[in-house]
């Protein structure tokens, strides 16, 4: 069933609407359901969970008598955004996960956030889906404060990605959905994966895999599901290394996504197209695993070309 979440005026006539789709068992309902909200579209130009929202809704649909719980699909947290393929909201030009909890009796931007907020508030778990940006390709990871860790690294481990990356407590940002939904009892996943603009199938159906395991774990689905790869676990930040160019050019990788490096290594070149010249060689600083790369060539000086986790780690091939 698709509900309204959010009914806003806009200028010439126009309405902004933030709508999802509850799906519920079959039969009457107790009020004793588990229930999971799964959002996303919050930055306008981070695609990659609509197709999530897509199959997740698909699967259900075609094995209703599998579901136990309510799914409640947020597919476009921010549709004006969407649909200008801009990361803010447009007009206002704010990023709309810098907003919440919000105010219901506050401005336009204000009240939706907070209108949002009170319609997911009371789930019992919420996965909250990026993208990156045009630059980076990511793999599928999960990002937590160190403060919510006990109660949100044991669901992360249900959702079949390779990285759950555990930050301290100065570098979390009050203001975006997880945070506020965390705050008021909500178990919130932030997962980042992907490309900006872009769908990376492999990765979505791998979110989507273990999205119906937690959907498993938390009573709400009982069709069959695939047990979970094993996450890769960083709460160290001295075991990242960022990759940052040295000067500005047209950066040609030579190492994969989630390949294993040697110190020494190459990852790639930054080149001079004009002057056929190799301006600067990007070599890995430490051993381990590639899990962020440069997408978009161009670069200028101190642009991030990728990340690294030092250590040996092993990447599941599922």
């Amino acid at each position: 069933m698709v509900k309204t979440v959010v009914s806003l005026g806009l200028p010439v006539d126009e309405v902004l609407e933030i709508k999802k789709n509850r799906l519920v068992p079959q039969g009457e309902l107790t009020g004793k359901e588990k229930r999971i909200s799964i959002v996303t579209g919050v930055h306008g130009d981070e695609l990659e969970g609509q197709y999530v929202c897509f199959e997740v809704n698909r699967i259900i649909k075609e094995n209703m008598d599998k579901l136990t719980g309510i799914v409640d699909i947020y597919p476009a947290l921010n549709p004006l955004g969407i649909d200008s393929i801009t990361r803010s909201i447009p007009a206002f030009d704010m990023d709309m996960n810098r907003l919440f909890p919000g105010a219901l009796d506050g401005n336009m931007t204000e009240s939706m956030s907070a209108q949002i907020i009170e319609d997911i508030a009371g789930s019992d778990a919420c996965v909250d889906i990026h993208a990156s940006n045009i630059f980076l390709t990511e793999i599928p990871q999960i990002r937590i404060n160190e403060l919510n860790k006990d109660t949100l690294v044991p669901l992360a481990k249900e959702l079949n990605i390779d990285l759950i990356w555990i930050h301290g407590a100065a570098t979390v940002l009050e203001a975006t959905l997880a945070h506020s939904l965390n705050s008021r009892g909500v178990p919130t996943l932030v997962v980042e994966m992907g490309v900006g603009m872009r769908i990376t199938k492999e990765y979505c159906n791998q979110l989507v895999d273990g999205v119906f395991n937690l959907m498993a774990k938390l009573g709400i689905w009982q069709g069959e599901v695939k047990a979970p790869r094993t996450p890769i676990i960083s709460e160290n930040p001295d075991d990242v290394s960022y990759l940052n160019a040295s000067t500005a050019g047209v950066f040609v990788p030579s190492a994969k996504h989630l390949q294993m490096l040697k110190a020494g290594d190459e990852i790639g070149r930054i080149i001079d197209p004009l002057q056929g010249e190799v301006l600067d060689t990007i070599l890995a600083p430490v051993d381990g695993i590639l899990f962020t790369i440069r997408e978009y060539p161009v670069v200028d000086e101190g642009s991030l070309m990728g990340r690294m986790l030092r250590g040996e780690v092993v990447y599941q091939e599922v």
